[in-house]
């Protein structure tokens, strides 16, 4: 049998998978309802919160279809669909893929095809690398929240301080991994503009930009719901100035 990235196979096994989850979604959602009713709790109010919850999930849902678009071209449809359906984001998938695609001398936005040993290897990079936050949470977690909840009491300043710092060195991270490139500007590589390394931070940059000018709109009374669109908002903008600035600069 010859293998691709969108087998039927891989869509029926992800499609199970994804009604695996939805399935335990559904069941959770009944059982709190009912216990809702069991407590004595306003169904009116309950129902409220279901809506609000509901309407404000296309936001995010909107940037998860977007990336799956966006790692479908290298990876297929089924493989984005599972990762981002269940547990995952577009900056970490991209990232791991990229880190495993470039182990064997591939490059994710390059890639015309992918065998059977290829797409398994990308697969448990992008798996099993995420699951240290799922089995490390219930190791550390509690000891975390109780530290942080000491300093907390004893010095509110510098436990604020903590965590913006933990939060800043997160997000340097993935600043480290849009920047990375930029050397190419005086240390050519091979195949690559010299100023391709330029792409992603423009990229960035535009997307920065527009969150910045949606920041500043939700101060207007009338616009404050931009803040729950703010994000797929910079996402397809940001894409779609992607468009130009590699053109421009690759």
């Amino acid at each position: 049998m010859e293998f691709h990235v969108n087998h039927p196979i891989l869509f029926a096994m992800t499609g199970f998978l994804v009604a695996v989850v939805l399935a335990q979604s559904v069941y959770f959602l009944v059982k709190a309802l009912r216990r809702s009713k069991e407590i004595g709790m306003d169904q009116t109010k309950i129902k409220k919160t279901i809506q609000t919850a509901a309407v404000f999930t296309i936001a995010p849902a909107v940037s998860i279809v977007i990336s799956v678009i966006a790692l479908s071209k290298s990876l297929g449809l089924p493989l984005p669909w599972l990762r981002l359906s269940v547990v995952g984001s577009l900056s970490y998938e991209a990232i791991a893929a990229e880190n495993a695609v470039s182990a064997m001398g591939l490059s994710l936005g390059k890639i015309s095809s992918l065998t059977a040993q290829q797409f398994v290897n990308i697969t448990l990079v992008m798996t099993i690398s995420i699951l240290v936050g799922i089995w490390l949470v219930p190791v550390i977690g509690k000891k975390l929240l109780s530290g942080m909840s000491n300093l907390g009491a004893k010095d509110a300043k510098w436990a604020d301080i903590f965590q913006n710092a933990m939060f800043i060195g997160m997000i340097s991270a993935f600043l480290g991994y849009v920047f990375c490139d930029i050397s190419r500007l005086w240390a050519p590589v091979e195949g690559y503009s010299a100023t391709s390394g330029l792409i992603p931070v423009c990229t960035m940059a535009v997307s920065a930009l527009v969150m910045v000018v949606l920041g500043l709109l939700m101060r207007k009374p009338r616009l404050k719901w931009l803040g729950d669109y703010a994000l797929p908002i910079s996402l397809v903008l940001g894409m779609a100035a992607a468009i130009p600035i590699t053109a421009w600069l690759a």
